[in-house]
């Protein structure tokens, strides 16, 4: 690097430095001088560098302005050094502006800043004239542009203001226009408005000669009222006379056949009292037998369902549910979920029930015995609204007892010697009803008797 002459010191000293700016740089100015630092940066070593601007050696020109500027503005003010190097390269890059200062005759078409930031670097004699001269025509040139912009915002206000004066026009006549046709409107609701008072007076007058045409005919309802009452009076007596005259002729007609009927009474006590005075001189005995008891047969009281078991049949002939059905007073109870899972257990179970009941109906109407069907409550998830049919009685097992149980109790209820007959294929329940003694038998067989109903 290029080392300051010997005599470039002692001229700084003599003319340059004794000389100082009584206030600070104006800001064109200052960033102008921080603009030409960074950009000569580069030209110097890490070694000509002060100790706080080495870390920004690597920096380009604009970082080193954004990030060092008052580092290198301060060092610029404070190492003569620092600056004579500065100004040695500013010399170097901008030579005809460095000799002008130099000679004391700046340039008159250069721009005032940029001969101010030179002059601050190169501390020519009188450069704190350049600098305050360029100070004033930097603050002459942001006057002007004030100026300039306060004029242009003036035009600007006053096209705005122009603008709104013809707007508040343009609204001013189109509320003209709106409230003339508000006003119009609401004459035309005025004019309604007494139109309607008008059918409401007219409507009003009707109603009161409605009510007064209504209270004449409700006075005449009453009238007539009142005299059909007094006919419906008249007509009551007529027909309680005429009520008295009938039951006197049936009086007379009861005095009349009073003496008839007391020779017929007097001649059946006459054959009664010979009839038994002849029973009586013959000494028969009491009838205690019918020719029919002499015919051998097995009476209905003597045959209980056991017996039916004795004859030829098989367990799954519906013919032996018929005899068993024919015997007196027999009581048939079906385990009803049984018999559907048995037959039909596709089938939802509301429909297994409609399936089973009717055909137990019609099986009730076609033998006249007694039926019940047991179904399993537990199954339940809500109360069943089901019409038992005619001739059935339908169960449900209580929470907590089985339809098993049920149809055991029902078993046992039974006086000794009716003839039960219980249909499922439980082996508990079949086991259970015959020590009541009832008749168990399986459910396919009362499935191939309903299948003939």
């Amino acid at each position: 690097m290029d080392q300051p002459t010997s005599g470039a010191e002692p001229a700084d000293a003599a003319d340059g430095g004794a000389e100082a700016l009584d206030r600070p740089l104006p800001e064109g100015v200052r960033r102008r001088v921080i603009a030409l630092v960074a950009d000569a940066f580069g030209g110097l070593t890490v070694a000509e560098l002060p100790a706080q601007l080495r870390q920004y050696a690597r920096f380009t020109p604009t970082r080193r302005a954004k990030f060092a500027g008052n580092a290198m503005a301060a060092a610029l003010e404070g190492d003569p050094l620092f600056r004579q190097r500065i100004g040695e390269r500013l010399s170097q890059a901008q030579p005809e502006l460095a000799g002008a200062l130099e000679a004391g005759s700046p340039p008159a078409a250069a721009d005032p800043v940029d001969v101010a930031a030179a002059a601050y670097v190169l501390r020519p004699v009188g450069w704190v004239k350049l600098v305050e001269a360029a100070g004033e025509e930097v603050q002459r040139a942001d006057a002007e542009r004030v100026d300039e912009e306060n004029r242009r915002e003036l035009v600007q206000l006053r096209e705005e203001l122009e603008r709104a004066r013809a707007h508040t026009r343009s609204e001013t006549e189109r509320l003209r226009a709106e409230l003339d046709a508000a006003r119009k409107e609401s004459e035309s609701l005025h004019r309604k408005l007494r139109s309607a008072q008008s059918e409401v007076k007219r409507g009003e007058a009707a109603l009161r000669r409605s009510a007064t045409e209504a209270e004449a005919q409700r006075a005449e309802a009453a009238a007539q009222l009142s005299a059909a009452e007094s006919e419906s009076r008249r007509l009551k007596h007529r027909l309680g006379e005429a009520e008295a005259a009938v039951e006197a002729g049936r009086r007379a007609s009861r005095e009349g056949r009073s003496m008839e009927d007391m020779r017929l009474r007097l001649l059946l006590d006459t054959v009664l009292d010979a009839a038994s005075g002849l029973r009586r001189e013959l000494a028969l005995p009491p009838v205690t037998s019918r020719p029919a008891d002499s015919v051998d047969a097995v009476e209905p009281g003597r045959m209980s369902p056991k017996d039916i078991a004795a004859r030829a049949l098989s367990d799954t002939d519906p013919a032996l549910l018929d005899q068993l059905l024919a015997l007196p007073q027999a009581h048939l109870i079906v385990d009803g979920y049984n018999v559907t899972k048995t037959g039909y257990p596709q089938m939802p179970l509301e429909k297994q029930r409609l399936r089973l009941l009717g055909g137990l109906s019609v099986l009730a109407a076609q033998t006249g015995a007694e039926m019940t069907c047991v179904f399993d409550g537990a199954e339940l998830a809500a109360p069943v609204l089901l019409a038992p049919p005619r001739g059935v009685r339908v169960l449900f097992s209580k929470a907590g007892v089985t339809a098993d149980e049920l149809i055991r109790q029902l078993a046992r209820a039974e006086p000794p010697g009716r003839p039960v007959v219980v249909v499922s294929t439980d082996r508990e329940v079949a086991d259970g009803v015959a020590k009541a003694g009832a008749r168990p038998v399986a459910s396919v067989l009362l499935l191939k008797r309903l299948s003939r109903v």
